[in-house]
């Protein structure tokens, strides 16, 4: 009987295992493995270069300044996407005649592909023949060069992420809004607490836990801002250049696959470790929370 236990529950969980065994695990110990290689898109086999690859990435200076600058894109986007999300979703926590209608119109940003979004804002920006410059010109504010501009090509596409991200922030803020029994909000009325107090002892630190799980995977995600940078000024602009777009640049335009995997390896590093660190944090809040 045991026995036939045991092979039921292996013919329903095998699959998967097989599955997520070859698009998974093999992919990721196969990329670790070409890391250490000199491995190239057109050319002769690869060779073990053990470590070389790896003291090529961090002694790159190009590599250093993406890893900065994608780290200034993820703090930016990030923190400016939870405040507007928050205070949006403050704003609707409310029923009012259209609220539907306005959540919906809201979402539909976040609900469009990346690299849609950014041709459609490639033609919005555009600084000859985009529609914000033909409104700016009109009020007689100037064309601002959004895309070509050294100094505005990275607040635009940072502008264009927090446009398209806000949303989620928005809709998992307004999840936690609504898990709030209003049996607190009613005893903090009779309490006479003032709506400061009311914010800051009760409505953030209950949303807290769904707040720290939302910037956890907006900041993953944003660790591997592609598409828009890809969509609106290519791969290899100094000013743009993210981790992802440094990647594809020598894995696919340069074909050195040995320094590709190398860099993927970093990413994936850095993807890990800033999400032990948020998920630490979120567990401590929830503990935090359950005792109080």
């Amino acid at each position: 009987m045991h026995a036939r236990d045991g092979s039921l529950k292996w013919s329903l969980v095998g699959p998967t295992l097989i599955l997520l065994i070859a698009f998974n695990v093999f992919p990721l110990l196969y990329n670790i493995f070409l890391s250490f290689t000199n491995a190239e898109l057109v050319g002769e086999g690869a060779r073990n270069v053990g470590g070389a690859n790896y003291a090529r990435i961090f002694s790159d200076p190009i590599w250093q300044a993406a890893l900065r600058r994608t780290a200034l894109f993820v703090l930016c986007a990030v923190g400016v996407e939870l405040l507007l999300g928050f205070s949006l979703a403050l704003a609707l926590k409310k029923d009012f005649k259209g609220k539907h209608v306005v959540l919906t119109t809201l979402l539909v940003p976040m609900m469009l592909s990346p690299a849609v979004m950014g041709l459609y804002w490639n033609f919005v920006l555009n600084g000859n023949y985009g529609i914000l410059n033909q409104a700016l010109s009109a009020l007689g504010l100037g064309e601002p060069q959004w895309l070509t501009d050294r100094d505005l090509k990275f607040w635009s596409i940072l502008l264009v992420d927090i446009w398209m991200w806000t949303p989620f922030m928005m809709l998992i803020a307004l999840a936690g809004l609504s898990a709030i029994p209003n049996s607190i909000y009613e005893a903090a009325e009779i309490d006479r607490a003032s709506r400061w107090q009311v914010f800051r002892h009760v409505t953030l630190p209950m949303c807290a836990p769904l707040l720290g799980l939302a910037v956890l995977f907006r900041a993953t995600d944003a660790l591997k801002q592609f598409d828009l940078v890809m969509a609106t000024t290519g791969p290899n602009d100094a000013s743009t250049q993210t981790l992802s777009t440094l990647l594809y640049q020598s894995t696919f335009r340069e074909g050195k696959i040995g320094l590709g995997s190398a860099w993927a390896c970093t990413v994936l590093v850095v993807v890990l470790a800033l999400a032990t660190v948020f998920t630490r944090y979120v567990e401590r809040m929830r503990k935090t929370q359950e005792a109080t």
